[in-house]
């Protein structure tokens, strides 16, 4: 199976290990810890990443991604990690978007230090801006788009043009969008990362990390992530691969729910403001348009002052108040208590982030149903 094929074929087929022995339809697991060296050309173990399910779900995954190679771990940050410490030494500076997941903000903000590196968190989303902020030790720019909580547009295919002027790499958080909707080394970004717990697992069951990138990159990460320990069992890699034969039709069901919702929403008396890029009124719609095959499944609002935002959460009935996001069943948080509550009040603020912010993740149940569990919330939960 190669990129020739299409998106759907390669996320059911790509990377599949074939059953030999028994000719079973689905790809065995290969639960071993131990293998054999004598007249192997791949060492296998775990902690390599080399073991057949390990490899087999890398192939699919980089695929769907149109990039050469990819790596899986056993998380998103630890994926995050892996890429940030072998690309970076003491000395060097890092230039990042501000407006990205809060666990990744935290870790530049507390671990660059202990290691004398330096970073830049770019407030504007303006490329000039991000011209602007390289300096001489700069090697990397970091970017998140649509971003984590406010679905905020980075301009791909500038940013990687401006990397490459000045012998930059670029790395992006593609994790909102998935493959489905975003393919970023289509436009010249050299690295890309997932959390696979949100929408390549898709049912809320596994925890995960991959990356994507080249030949030559994937094996520099590797070399450091083999230290970092940070593997992933093969047990939760087959379920992983299994889940992503369904990533087209699940992501696809979830972006027109988040479509319908989000038109929903705008003209509620009860609702501030919606963060949506499918809708005309985002400041990134055009722009969305442009580099997204389609707006993703994700979309965030501000309840009115006289909702309480806690007595709205324990009023839903199908919308599920969870933490992670990316699941078959939709669900919903607050970034103050949850994705970002590792950031200090100010930072928060300056990112845009209210308290009466509100995240959904959108599933794929019926959308009159989703209307109604946000109607009835809303009611039950006025000041």
């Amino acid at each position: 199976m190669n990129h020739t094929h299409g998106f759907k074929t390669r996320c059911v087929h790509t990377g599949n290990i074939e059953d030999n022995l028994y000719h079973g339809a689905v790809s065995p697991i290969f639960l071993s810890s131990a293998y054999g060296f004598l007249d192997q050309e791949v060492g296998r173990y775990p902690r390599y990443f080399t073991t057949p399910n390990q490899v087999g779900l890398a192939q699919k995954i980089a695929s769907l991604e149109n990039a050469q190679a990819g790596l899986i771990l056993g998380s998103g940050m630890a994926a995050i990690t892996a890429v940030l410490f072998s690309h970076l030494k003491s000395g060097d500076h890092l230039l990042v978007q501000q407006d990205l997941y809060g666990g990744s903000t935290n870790l530049i903000r507390e671990e660059f230090s202990k290691y004398q590196m330096d970073y830049t968190f770019v407030s504007s989303f303006d490329i000039e801006d991000f011209k602007k902020a390289i300096k001489t030790n700069t090697k990397g720019i970091f970017i998140e788009t649509p971003s984590n909580p406010l679905l905020k547009i980075m301009d791909i295919e500038s940013i990687a043009r401006v990397a490459k002027e000045h012998g930059l790499w670029t790395l992006i958080d593609n994790t909102f969008a998935s493959p489905v909707n975003q393919n970023p080394i289509d436009f010249g970004i050299d690295m890309v990362m997932h959390s696979a717990t949100k929408y390549l697992g898709g049912h809320s069951d596994i925890c995960a990390g991959v990356l994507l990138s080249s030949h030559k990159t994937i094996s520099k990460i590797r070399d450091f992530a083999k230290n970092l320990g940070a593997s992933l069992s093969d047990n939760t890699a087959w379920l992983l691969e299994r889940s992503i034969k369904t990533l087209f039709i699940r992501v696809k069901e979830q972006t027109k729910n988040a479509h319908q919702l989000a038109a929903f929403l705008e003209p509620m008396k009860s609702i501030k403001k919606v963060y949506y890029p499918g809708l005309k009124t985002h400041p990134g719609h055009q722009l969305a348009s442009k580099q997204m095959k389609d707006y993703g499944a994700m979309l965030s609002c501000v309840l009115d002052d006289h909702i309480d935002l806690i007595s709205f959460f324990k009023s839903l009935k199908i919308f599920k108040p969870v933490i992670s996001l990316g699941g078959v069943e939709s669900g919903v948080s607050s970034p103050k208590m949850t994705s970002h509550i590792l950031l200090t009040d100010q930072e928060r603020r300056q990112q845009g982030i209210e308290d009466q912010l509100v995240r959904f993740s959108l599933g794929i149940e019926n959308i009159e149903d989703l209307k109604s569990d946000i109607q009835q919330a809303i009611h039950h939960s006025r000041l």
